[in-house]
């Protein structure tokens, strides 16, 4: 009997997890992220399983945002982060799965008896707990509803990386462009000062008309350098977007277009509505988050119905001819001084402020949703207007080009002509940044990119709107 005692301590044990210490630290962790690059070989091998093709050349040329983006996913902290989260929600089911153990007491009862073998009377009693009501299965269930949450968190996080990359990306190609747009005018004003300096010795025209252009001049330099200035400062922000150090963008050409997706173009505010009320990770996640309150509530309903405990037992009675006693109990407990009342309410009112969460998301929704539709047509509209002054001005550069070569016009003619075309590009620059601000804030009130070909936007017959 000892024996078997001993097998049994020991087969427990054995079916025991060992704890296993995994320390952090924090030099090390910082070398790593340090040295994350875009040449890293697990990335290559993460971009060619998600865009679905073979990278021949690697590292890669420009990087477009798709690859940007993917480059984000892999790197970024966040969705690491949102990853680990839902594993332990995940890890919430198993634990709710879980039959609750028996329990034994060992016992040892003094009963002097005269002539008996010993006055110690040895038991063993169990608890043998038994779940009535469904409890386990209602416990399951909110754990999968709140895994399935957690989920939908890992998809809201990873927006939230392409959305900020996004605009990073954006700040990013802007100041590139206005700083080669600036140094070109920089250099136009130079070579116009240049002229009435000329004209100035000759006695042609006056110092106050230099004066004039020698300010413009001054005040082009100090925007050419304000513009690097933003230049040099969105290189480490659109880095950090992708969870890299800013050494890991030196010498990569990013690349994005300026012109709105044409899926945009032809969207209604009913379709936009639609995408994003029904296919918003964080919509799909608080309706999670409200159907785990629902089986919350029935949970602490359930509990009302009190467990089961069978407590069978064995004693030795060594001191009454050594016989061997059974025992047969069971144990309920008696809803005497509550009946979990106060449990059923808090779970109504945790329901009710899931309810009341859910409505305010898609409320706040539904304004984003008008905001990002009125700003998109809005910068078409301005876009559009401006890309007309853009054109007349290219023409009268090239009219005046031409009066050039036939003795007509000048060369300060020409170069007041660039000079005012080179100031409309910077106003179109403007407007399309300003577009492209408009498209991806009506990205992020759908959730969804708005580069996908036209028929994924369009509405089912009978869909409501």
């Amino acid at each position: 009997m000892k024996h078997v005692w001993v097998i049994i301590a020991l087969g427990l044990l054995a079916g025991c997890v060992r704890f296993q210490p995994k320390p952090i630290s924090p030099a090390q962790t910082a070398t790593w992220l340090d040295s994350r690059t875009l040449d890293n070989p697990g990335l290559k091998a993460f971009l060619e399983r998600n865009l679905h093709r073979a990278l021949t050349h690697w590292p890669s040329g420009p990087w477009d945002f798709e690859m940007l983006t993917l480059a984000a996913f892999y790197y970024h902290p966040s969705l690491e982060v949102a990853r680990a989260d839902w594993r332990v929600a995940a890890s919430g089911i198993e634990t709710a799965k879980e039959w609750p153990n028996p329990t034994a007491t060992w016992s040892l009862l003094y009963e002097p008896v005269p002539d008996a073998f010993s006055p110690w009377i040895p038991g063993l009693v169990f608890d043998l707990p038994i779940e009535t009501a469904g409890k386990r299965r209602l416990r399951t269930e909110q754990a999968r509803h709140q895994s399935e949450s957690a989920r939908f968190n890992i998809a809201t996080a990873a927006w939230q990386v392409r959305s900020q990359l996004r605009a990073s990306l954006l700040d990013f190609v802007a100041a590139r462009q206005r700083v080669e747009m600036l140094q070109h005018q920089a250099a136009l004003r130079q070579d116009f000062v240049g002229r009435l300096q000329q004209q100035l010795k000759a006695g042609a025209i006056s110092a106050v008309e230099i004066n004039a252009a020698r300010l413009a001049l001054i005040r082009a330099r100090a925007d050419l350098t304000d513009a690097q200035r933003m230049l040099a400062e969105a290189r480490p922000r659109l880095a950090g977007a992708m969870g890299l150090p800013a050494t890991a963008l030196e010498g990569v050409d990013v690349q994005l277009g300026l012109t709105p997706p044409g899926a945009a173009e032809g969207l209604t505010e009913g379709q936009v509505r639609r995408l994003a009320l029904l296919g918003r990770a964080d919509v799909l996640g608080a309706l999670a988050d409200y159907a785990a309150s629902q089986s919350a509530l029935q949970l602490a309903i359930a509990r009302q119905y009190p467990d089961i405990h069978l407590a069978p037992g064995y004693f030795f009675n060594a001191g009454n001819a050594g016989e061997n006693d059974w025992q047969i109990g069971a144990t309920v407990e008696l809803p005497l001084l509550n009946q979990h009342k106060g449990a059923i309410a808090e779970a109504a009112a945790r329901r009710e402020a899931s309810a009341a969460r859910f409505l305010a998301l898609q409320a706040k929704v539904m304004t984003d949703i008008d905001i990002a539709v009125a700003s998109f047509r809005a910068g078409q509209t301005n876009l559009a207007a401006i890309q007309e002054l853009t054109t007349a001005q290219a023409a009268q550069e090239q009219t005046i080009k031409e009066q050039l070569q036939a003795g007509a016009a000048d060369r300060l003619d020409l170069l007041t002509a660039e000079l005012e075309l080179n100031a409309a590009d910077l106003i179109r620059l403007d407007a399309q940044v300003k577009l492209q601000q408009a498209v991806g804030t009506l990205e992020d009130a759908v959730q969804r990119p708005l580069d996908l070909p036209p028929a994924v936007f369009q509405s089912k017959p009978g869909d409501a709107h």
